[in-house]
């Protein structure tokens, strides 16, 4: 992949650098225990009253007397009281305190085969979840993935119904935090600033930052108050306690290790520690897992892009250890909310499968699988990535909206001929709606109900659209809350699906077949309206979705939008902005600008996400003195084209107020 010859977009994975079957056996061999994912089945019992888990809340902390609010504060973190239908979390997490239990999740995990629904397209990871495992004694796992069984000694219930029984999983949870309040000879008082030692040790952490980040998220919901209708229908409510103030200084007593964050890119607020990804070089002009750079001294960083890791914390880390494997910024652990940072944001890694987007972009890798809907993500990862983010946007100046907050699914193939492979996680089971709320950029309507705009913005938990493939190619996935909503070609559910001409194919409901969905925080130009039905602008055709008014799955905004110059039956769309070819020197090969299967016809409008200058990075040798930055004299608009952003050529287009 290497050499000194003019260098096109990589592979359609987004690996600049060369895989061999070697290399995957090998990785093969370092997935951890969890690298295969939990099974999705749910027990068929029927949901408890909507009072039932309140009550079991205060039996269990009047039983084991923990305050309440420290009980609820933790569950919150673990699983925002959901209890996902007795399914274990990534991490081997079960109900809603998340007791981990890793050798039954793996024994029953489930593993996708040849001929099923990739998660992960042609993603190199995705063949290192292994078909066996040989499972060792539950001794030999850490103390995080094992709560459960402990819980089970502490509080004489079956490892089964704190499994699949909420109410005595909370029971488990309350036993778990007042032995730690013990462990650290402290009294089990009624006051929850009392606390703050046992909560940083339910953690499971075993160093001091990651314990005090995740007890101090914990009292922060205690102080703020939460208030939610569970996956079960369960109405649960914490009061809001302002006036808590914990004792910090008791973590002194829970023998953790230093925190190791030396060289680390991370707010405050959050645990972060070092493990380099390698800068190595092969020989024959062939070199691993990413580029210097100097940004953004030399180029602005754009985008941030949200992947999930198709396994599990230890055999990621390994992975991105690996010299001849790809590389990204930063992953983030579930259980606590850990992260590990890989590639300094001066430099590129190779994680989006677009060297355009790779060039200006940071990736971050969540713990998790995109076709397990309850292999899921805690809220102590949800709330660590967004703070990370924050952090980000801040020091980059980074817009936090969707056209510059991007899944890995809504990066564009660079050229046509990669359009297919191009990747779909995180996928429609991430929480967009509640991320960028806890991004402080909530998706509000910002104009009236006419607009011209509209964002997307379903009810994620009541939001159910029938996917295919979790398990086997074609059997529906089990019911579940998503972030995406289905387009049709008409205002009937049961006209044709919308189909993207650059994948080629007939369109299904296939969990990874992204060609008739928007997403949560996209924003599209309206272009009909029926009953509750509305169309939008979407891969150059009217594409419809249900968006009744008294449960909207869209709402009206205002920005700005693009069309076609006067004159101009259609323009070209592009999956990357790079340079006219008179803006290249002569020790720098010019790169094609090669338009996708796509076109944007004339009437037709979208939304403008950013103006950029052609800009590309050649960056082909290990050594980094002959990199450059191109940039051009021509200007792009960055588009929300479908399900993926594209790119269209300023002087092809003209801009238009959303109010005309």
């Amino acid at each position: 992949m290497r050499g000194s010859a003019p260098v096109p977009d990589p592979t359609p994975g987004g690996r600049r650098v060369r895989i061999t079957a070697g290399a995957l056996a090998a990785a093969a061999l370092l997935l951890p225990l969890l690298g295969a994912a939990p099974s999705t089945a749910r027990p068929s019992d029927a949901s408890p009253a909507p009072e039932t888990l309140q009550q079991a809340f205060a039996t269990a902390a009047a039983e084991y007397h923990v305050p309440q609010s420290v009980l609820l504060g933790v569950s919150y973190l673990q699983s925002r009281w959901d209890a996902h239908g007795g399914a274990p979390s990534v991490t081997g997490g079960y109900g809603p305190m998340h007791l981990t239990d890793a050798r039954t999740a793996l024994a029953g995990a489930s593993h996708h085969s040849e001929g099923t629904e990739d998660p992960r397209g042609d993603d190199a990871r995705a063949p290192l979840r292994p078909a066996e495992a040989k499972l060792p004694d539950t001794a030999d796992l850490p103390a995080r993935l094992t709560t459960l069984p402990k819980a089970a000694e502490l509080t004489g219930l079956s490892p089964e119904d704190l499994r699949s029984d909420p109410a005595a999983n909370v029971s488990g949870g309350a036993a778990l935090l007042a032995a730690a309040q013990r462990d650290l000879g402290a009294p089990l008082s009624d006051d929850p600033a009392d606390w703050y030692g046992a909560v940083a040790r339910f953690s499971g952490a075993d160093d001091s930052a990651t314990a005090a980040a995740y007890a101090n998220d914990v009292y922060e919901v205690i102080r703020g108050g939460e208030e939610r209708t569970t996956d079960a229908g369960q109405r649960v409510v914490l009061a809001a306690r302002p006036d808590v103030a914990p004792e910090t200084g008791q973590l002194v007593r829970a023998g953790l290790r230093p925190a190791a964050d030396a060289g680390t890119e991370c707010p405050t607020t959050v645990s972060c520690e070092w493990i380099p990804a390698p800068y190595k070089e092969f020989g024959a002009g062939d070199y691993g897992n990413h580029d210097l750079g100097d940004r953004p001294a030399s180029q602005s960083i754009r985008y941030i892009v949200v992947h999930d890791t198709e396994g599990a914390w230890d055999g990621v880390l390994n992975m991105v250890q690996d010299p001849t494997y790809v590389s990204w910024n930063y992953t983030l652990r579930s259980t606590d909310g850990h992260i590990a940072q890989h590639v300094k944001a001066k430099d590129v890694a190779w994680h989006a499968g677009n060297w355009y987007i790779n060039a200006k972009s940071i990736g971050l890798e969540h713990e998790g699988f995109l076709a397990e809907p309850d292999a899921w993500y805690t809220e102590a990862m949800y709330r660590s990535s967004a703070r990370l983010v924050k952090y980000l946007a801040k020091e980059y100046d980074i817009p936090l909206d969707r056209q510059h907050v991007l899944g890995h699914d809504n990066v564009p193939g660079p050229t046509a001929g990669t359009v297919p492979g191009m990747h779909t996680d995180p996928g429609p089971y991430w929480d967009w709606r509640h991320y960028f709320q806890l991004l402080g950029r909530p998706f509000e309507p910002t104009a009236g109900k006419d607009a011209a705009l509209v964002t997307i913005r379903p009810d994620y938990a009541t939001n159910q659209p029938e996917y295919t493939g979790c398990e086997t190619k074609g059997v529906p996935c089990a019911a579940h809350g998503s972030s995406e909503v289905r387009l049709y070609s008409d205002h009937d559910e049961k006209a044709p699906l919308i189909k993207d001409v650059g994948l080629g194919t007939t369109p299904t409901t296939g969990v990874n077949d992204l060609s008739s969905r928007v997403s949560t925080g996209q924003q599209y130009a309206v272009a009909d309206r029926w009953g509750d039905w509305t169309a939008i602008w979407y891969l150059g055709q009217k594409a419809w979705f249900r968006n009744p008014e008294k449960n909207p799955t869209a709402v009206p905004a205002s920005g700005r939008l693009i069309t076609p110059r006067a004159g101009l039956e259609s323009v070209p769309v592009y999956g990357r902005a790079y340079p006219e070819k008179a803006a290249y020197p002569a020790d720098v090969p010019a790169q094609s600008v090669s338009p996708l299967p796509y076109t944007l016809p004339e009437g037709q409008r979208y939304v403008v996400g950013d103006q950029v200058p052609g800009e590309y990075y050649y960056a082909v040798t290990f050594d980094d003195a002959s990199h450059r930055v191109v940039v051009g004299k021509d200007l792009y608009y960055e588009i929300q084209y479908g399900h993926r952003v594209a790119y269209v050529r300023a002087a092809d287009v003209t801009l238009v107020p959303s109010g005309k």
